[in-house]
């Protein structure tokens, strides 16, 4: 069995070879036949001859069981198969599909990488490569399916009853990463320190003038705002303010709390977010820079080895969560913010800004 690295390179792999024209200009490849017929319907060959023969010692009453028990179930087996395929095949395709997501976790098992890109008919994955899928109907009435080829370390076999069971209980075989970026642009509006003037009414997004409420702004004991003086050159500096960085967190711990609460409630997808945005605490700007969002490779969680998440891993969650919320989103609001007063926020001389503080606070600690 692959380990955690291997498993997250050879996704990474797959992916890079999967979302590239590469195969377009390999000769060889282009120069062979390719074979992408799998032919899974072959599992119902000759069933129509089996179920007529069952039919027959049916209505004649020559069963080989009493009250024809067997063939009678075996006959319910065969009417219902169709149905029970057309199932199989859309929750497997659903679940599949996963692995194509934009921000797909590739801590998820690559095997389910491989058998999507054979179901899609992706250069490199056909019967002509080695590759190979074959069904069979089971005596219970369920459904096998079994994917082999090179690029599997064991065949990859999954049994239709029991992924209706898993999908029906809310678990997944393949963690969808939530739109961690999309949700975090929401809560900006909700926590509470913005006026609802300042969200866009069409968008639900805040505007591109939207400013922190004066109630989060450092004041000095007259009432007048705290500025940190910021040098732009040439013996030039502008004011800009300053935050109450403590207030701002209690005020937005509890929308905070609320939303992780929500997500670790949907755990495989907590772990999905943890692999792909929080464990390394990258910015937005440096997944956006990759062709896969930042990948946790040591520090990333194992799905196998973490669920159910204990309470160490909720917490240390918690508070990735809340430093990504800051340093991706809350940041740009409480850095760099120029002074709502015109005379305040314009440019000067820097010496003689602070030689005039200096002697503003000595005047008002009476120390001169």
């Amino acid at each position: 069995m692959m380990n955690k690295i291997e498993n997250i390179n050879k996704n990474l792999i797959l992916r890079q070879m999967l979302y590239s024209d590469a195969m377009a200009y390999n000769k060889k490849f282009l120069a062979k036949p390719t074979d992408s017929n799998f032919n899974i319907l072959k599992a119902f060959e000759g069933t129509e001859k089996v179920y007529a023969e069952l039919e027959l010692k049916v209505k004649s009453g020559e069963c080989d069981t009493e009250n024809c028990e067997f063939e009678l179930a075996s006959l319910a087996a065969l009417q219902s198969a169709p149905k029970i395929f057309v199932e199989f095949m859309e929750n497997l395709g659903g679940e599949l599909s996963v692995t194509e997501e934009p921000n797909f976790d590739v801590v998820n098992n690559a095997d389910y990488t491989i058998a999507q890109s054979m179901l899609t008919e992706k250069p490199g994955f056909s019967r002509s490569d080695g590759y190979e899928i074959s069904l069979e109907l089971l005596e219970d009435s369920s459904q096998e399916i079994t994917f082999t080829g090179p690029g599997f370390y064991e065949p990859l076999i999954i049994n239709s009853s029991t992924l209706k069971v898993l999908l029906n209980s809310g678990t997944f075989l393949i963690a969808s990463t939530p739109d961690i970026n999309k949700d975090m642009t929401r809560l900006l509006t909700e926590v509470g320190l913005f006026s609802p003037d300042m969200v866009n009414p069409e968008t639900g997004e805040l505007l591109e003038t939207a400013k922190i409420l004066d109630e989060f702004v450092l004041k000095n004991p007259d009432g007048t705002p705290i500025y940190e003086i910021v040098e732009i050159g040439n013996g030039k500096g502008r004011n800009i303010l300053r935050y109450d960085l403590d207030k701002i967190e209690r005020k937005t711990d509890p929308f905070i709390n609320a939303e992780v609460a929500g997500l670790l409630d949907r755990e495989q997808e907590a772990v999905a977010s943890w692999n792909v945005y929080l464990a390394e605490l990258t910015s937005v700007e440096e997944d956006d820079q990759m062709t896969q969002n930042a990948t946790a490779y040591e520090s990333a969680w194992q799905y196998e080895k973490v669920l159910p998440l204990s309470q160490s891993k909720k917490i240390l969650f918690m508070d990735h969560y809340k430093k990504y919320f800051m340093k991706n989103y809350l940041v740009q609001f409480t850095t760099n913010q120029l002074p709502d007063v015109q005379e305040d926020a314009a440019v000067f001389d820097v010496a003689e800004k602070r030689k005039e503080n200096a002697k503003k606070y000595m005047e008002q600690n009476k120390l001169s």
